[in-house]
């Protein structure tokens, strides 16, 4: 797969691997259930985008994926206001998607470039 040789890909796993971890006991299903797949869906659709044989097909599922990422600020925020998250945990994780979203800014840059 060619999201395996990219770092926003690579990073997005993790973070999606952190956030399943630290909601494994939440009995709160809805909010569990929320921000576990949009931290998944980052990551996915960067895989899946890829994967794809049109630049504009790329483009797509990137954008999707940054929507994800804004879904999930906001869920950490939410989080860290309901007392689910530990407010610096949440913060480290705001920057990290912060950064996530640039290096995904980038990377449809460079495939409206190449298109």
């Amino acid at each position: 797969m060619q999201c395996e040789n990219l770092d926003v890909w690579k990073r997005s796993c993790r973070l999606s691997v952190e956030v399943y971890k630290n909601f494994a006991e939440l009995k709160d299903y809805g909010f569990k259930d929320q921000i576990t797949r949009s931290s998944l869906s980052i990551a996915s659709n960067i895989a899946e985008g890829l994967e794809k044989d049109s630049a504009k097909e790329k483009v797509r599922f990137i954008e999707i994926a940054r929507g994800s990422t804004a879904e999930l600020i906001t869920q950490v925020y939410i989080g860290i206001e309901i007392g689910y998250i530990e407010k610096s945990m949440g913060l480290k994780w705001v920057k990290e998607l912060n950064d996530i979203s640039k290096m995904l800014n980038g990377l449809k840059k460079s495939y409206k470039e190449s298109n």
